[in-house]
Parts: structure tokens; C-alpha cells; sequence
């Protein structure tokens, strides 16, 4: 089969190169899919780079987010047959492991979804919400679950009348933005480019901010809110913004702390959010202890709303190291998408 290999000790994204592999046989309880698009997180970019913290040295198929078709199963599998389209959650059974065994990440340790075929155990697996094509799949593993865990997972759930705050317009800013619209949740939304703003609105957004011109971003977000601040901050920018949705969050509101785009030359001060007393919730994409039944919530949330996933580009499968630095590059607006 064809594939992508990444040599983590490589020049960055020189370092992802097509490659032949094996075409891997579904043993026990596992399903191999073929593959048909996969798509980009930052995670993928930090692998790349050698920044991400559990790094690695042997050579992996790179991505954790793919969409395909069954296109075998091994003995005792009950959940999917042949021609069923799929979409993989973001950890998943070692493939050599029993079912019970720790998951772990596609991507790093594990061989990704940048690949035509792929093996997983039948637990990792789960149906493509029917208004979906395979690129538009493809975004839930990782964006989308860890935008619906911040919403409605972590903490106490966002409601219908609530204020939530979405930093930037990547992946998971933009799948909060529609997942809070749909709950009926007032929306604010953060770029440096007024045209990717005027596009938030298209999708929804109520109140839009140009961090670039309005650097103290969260006085706007006080005085849009009657000096309350927002009931939830979806916070992609780590500790160089921080300190910001501290000031922004309300009183008992929430921040899901997610992302690690920035740096800061100090660690912001928690004074604000103690004196609101805010909750400030570490998430690592959906839920830890049922992974799977999140995942069937929120796709069953996209079929009822027919919320679709933005794919801002796709790029052909031999043009892997285009789609990374395009990604790098903060260029996109949602999700880009590799095909297979």
C-alpha cells in the first residue's frame, strides 16, 4: 500500500516521504479500512517540528484523524461489515495489544492515518454521520471532539442562553463556534484578519474581535457582556493568552484549556480567575473514560443540526509536505484535509 512515512528526527516536514508498506491483515476483533482522507492538527506540525513532549524516534505513519470504508474484518467482529464508512476515534488499541489494554495516539506512538489502509480494533471505529463526505469526517477525531468536550464534557455543559468565547479560527475554534450556535449559546469569536471574521458570522458568530487591533481583546468581551464575561472560553493560545481569559471568563464560568499556539514571557496571574471563581479545565481532545460514547453523542449532535465541518482546503496525498506548511502557515479557516 501507499503511505507517508515521518523520520521524527528529520528536517520538519522534509521529513514526511511516500513510502510502500505492506498491506496490513485484520486479526481478531480488528477492522481494516480503506482509507480516503485524513486531516491536519497542530499535535501533527509538533511531532514534525520535534517539539511535541512525548516524542519519538522510530518512523510512523503521521496523522491521527482518517475517514474510509471497511474493507475487511478479522473473526468476532460484530460491530461493522465490508462497505461500511468509518471514522476512527484519536486513541485507539495497540494493534498488537489485547482489548483491554491502554489506548494510545494514532499519529505518535502509533502509525496514523496517512495511509491507504489501516487496522483498527472495532472499539476505535465509529459510523460517518450520513451528511458527511469522507474529507468532511475525516476532522472529527480530534478538532471536533475536543471542541464538543470543552462545550459540553469538561465541567458543567454550556446551555441554551450562555456566552461562549473562541479564540482564533482554526479547527477547534471553528467546530466550538458551530457546536455553540446549535445549543443556542450567545457566541464571540477572536482573529487577526477581518476577512476570516466576517466568515465566523456566516457561520454564526454574534460578536466578532480583531485581536491584531484590539490586543487587550477581553475589555470588548466585558463591555459586549455588561462587564459579566462569558460563561465559557474555548482557549486554543495557551500561556501568551491566558491571562486574558482569566479577565474574560464569568463568575463559576469555565475555560477549557487546550492549545499552546503562544508564548508569554511570564506565566499569567490566576488573581482574576480565583476572584471570579472560575474553573480551569486541562483537555486532551474528548472524553478519557468514554471516548467512543462522547464521540456518538456529538456525531449524533452533527446529524440533528446538520452542522457541517469546514474544510478550508484538501490537498492530494503526494503533496503531504504542501498541506503541513499551509497549516503552519495559520493561512486556513477550519480544517485542511489531505485525500487518499
Amino acid at each position: 500500500m501507499n503511505a507517508v512515512e515521518l523520520d521524527p528526527t528529520g528536517d520538519a516536514f522534509k521529513a514526511l516521504e511516500p513510502m510502500e508498506r505492506p498491506r496490513p491483515a485484520p486479526g481478531p476483533g480488528q477492522v481494516r479500512v480503506r482509507l480516503r482522507a485524513a486531516s491536519i492538527n497542530y499535535r501533527d506540525l509538533s511531532i514534525a517540528w520535534g517539539t511535541y513532549p512525548a516524542q519519538q524516534d522510530a518512523p510512523v505513519i503521521p496523522l491521527s484523524d482518517g475517514a474510509g470504508v471497511v474493507d475487511a474484518v478479522g473473526e468476532g467482529v460484530t460491530r461493522f461489515e465490508e462497505g461500511d464508512r468509518v471514522v476512527n476515534t484519536f486513541s485507539q488499541v495497540p494493534p498488537d495489544a489485547p482489548p483491554s489494554a491502554p489506548r494510545q495516539a494514532l499519529g505518535a506512538p502509533l502509525d496514523g492515518t496517512l495511509s491507504e489502509f489501516q487496522v483498527f480494533h472495532e472499539s476505535g471505529l465509529l459510523p460517518v454521520p450520513d451528511s458527511l463526505s469522507f474529507e468532511e469526517a475525516a476532522t472529527l477525531p480530534c478538532a471536533a471532539h475536543t471542541a464538543w468536550h470543552a462545550l459540553f464534557g469538561a465541567g458543567t455543559p454550556v446551555q441554551p442562553g450562555q456566552t461562549v468565547l473562541m479564540l482564533g479560527t482554526g479547527g477547534v475554534s471553528i467546530f466550538a463556534l458551530q457546536f455553540a450556535k446549535a445549543a443556542g449559546a450567545r457566541t464571540f469569536i477572536t482573529s487577526s484578519s477581518d476577512d476570516k471574521l466576517e466568515r465566523a458570522r456566516a457561520l454564526g458568530a454574534d460578536e466578532t474581535i480583531n485581536y491584531e487591533r484590539t490586543p487587550d481583546w477581553h475589555e470588548p468581551v466585558l463591555e459586549r457582556t455588561d462587564g459579566e464575561g462569558v460563561d465559557c472560553v474555548v482557549e486554543v493560545g495557551g500561556t501568551g493568552t491566558l491571562g486574558r481569559s482569566f479577565q474574560a471568563v464569568a463568575p463559576e464560568g469555565k475555560i477549557g484549556l487546550i492549545g499552546v499556539l503562544t508564548d508569554a514571557d511570564e506565566n499569567p496571574n490566576p488573581q482574576m480567575l480565583m476572584q471570579r471563581r472560575g474553573h480551569l479545565h486541562g483537555i486532551y481532545v474528548g472524553s478519557i473514560d468514554h471516548p467512543r460514547d462522547s464521540f456518538a453523542a456529538m456525531n449524533a449532535a452533527i446529524a440533528a443540526n446538520d452542522i457541517q465541518p469546514v474544510v478550508d482546503r484538501t490537498f492530494p496525498m503526494e503533496e503531504a509536505q504542501e498541506a503541513y506548511q499551509y497549516q503552519a502557515d495559520q493561512a486556513h479557516f477550519g480544517k485542511v484535509v489531505i485525500s487518499i
